[in-house]
Parts: structure tokens; C-alpha cells; sequence
């Protein structure tokens, strides 16, 4: 049996809301979809189906996150891939303001969706290293490769 991760509680309401508000804003998007552009007061979109669809997406990241919150010592993957894409999609936004193709108001769409979750998923990701790496240990005679407390010093 696995041990207590340490700070399981935060992780699991941490990971809990990030699935709330993931699929709460990916319904939205797909409802709504010329949302950011009214906001943004950009031209409507011409392809609105294409913001739902990414509203679809920021939806399903919502299931994934209720999986880490249900079960925290096995999600890493899923919270590493996660704030990846909270990562790479500002950087993409970026990209657009400073070519000029987007307004600096579409910003808000990184607020909510990345930036604040930026310190909470790494936190999670540094006390979910160690029983993410137990899985790459060979398993001992009858028994998992994970079984038993993390090394000393959380590596």
C-alpha cells in the first residue's frame, strides 16, 4: 500500500476545482464561442465551431484533472501533460500579441485558464515525482514496484 503523499488534501481540492472550472469553461466555449472576441472587441470569428471545438479540449482537461484529484499518487502524467499545455499556450498566445494578430485583452484567457495554475499543478508534480518514479523500479518478489514510503528526501 502506497503512503500518504504529503499535501494530498490540497492536491485533491486543488485538482478538483481545476476539473470544475475546466468543464464549466469548456461549456461555455462551446455555447458561446465568440466570446474572447466580443471581449477582446476583435472581429467575430469567422469559424466559431473551431473555438467550441477548443472548448471541448479545456473540457476533457477537466476529466483529467478529476482523476488526479481522485487519485493523486497516479496522476502525474496526467498534471504534467496538463500544465504543459498551460505552458505552451500562453506562449502561443504570446506569439500572436506580438505579432500584432491578437489584442493584449485576449491575455485574460491565460489568467484563468494558466497562469494561476501554474505554482499549484508544480507543486503537485514535485510531491507525485516520487511515486511516479517507484513505477520504473523493477517490482521486488511478489510484490509492486511502488509499494512502500518514497526514498529519503522525496527522490
Amino acid at each position: 500500500m502506497l503512503p500518504r503523499m504529503k499535501r494530498r488534501t490540497l492536491h485533491r481540492a486543488v485538482f478538483s476545482a481545476a476539473a470544475g472550472y475546466n468543464v464549466l469553461w469548456g461549456l461555455y466555449a462551446a455555447a458561446d464561442p465568440q466570446w474572447l472576441f466580443r471581449f477582446a472587441r476583435m472581429p467575430p470569428l469567422n469559424h466559431a465551431p473551431i473555438f467550441a471545438c477548443l472548448g471541448m479540449v479545456v473540457g476533457v482537461y477537466g476529466l483529467c484533472y478529476a482523476e488526479v484529484a481522485r487519485r493523486p499518487e497516479h496522476g502525474f502524467v496526467l498534471a504534467a501533460v496538463g500544465l504543459l499545455g498551460k505552458v505552451l499556450g500562453p506562449v502561443g498566445l504570446g506569439v500572436l500579441i506580438l505579432q500584432g494578430e491578437w489584442p493584449p485583452a485576449t491575455l485574460v484567457l491565460c489568467l484563468t485558464n494558466d497562469f494561476i495554475w501554474w505554482v499549484p499543478f508544480s507543486l503537485y508534480l514535485y510531491d507525485a515525482w516520487p511515486y511516479y518514479r517507484r513505477t520504473f523500479a523493477p517490482a521486488p518478489p511478489g510484490g509492486e514496484p511502488w509499494a512502500g514510503p518514497p526514498p529519503p528526501g522525496g527522490g
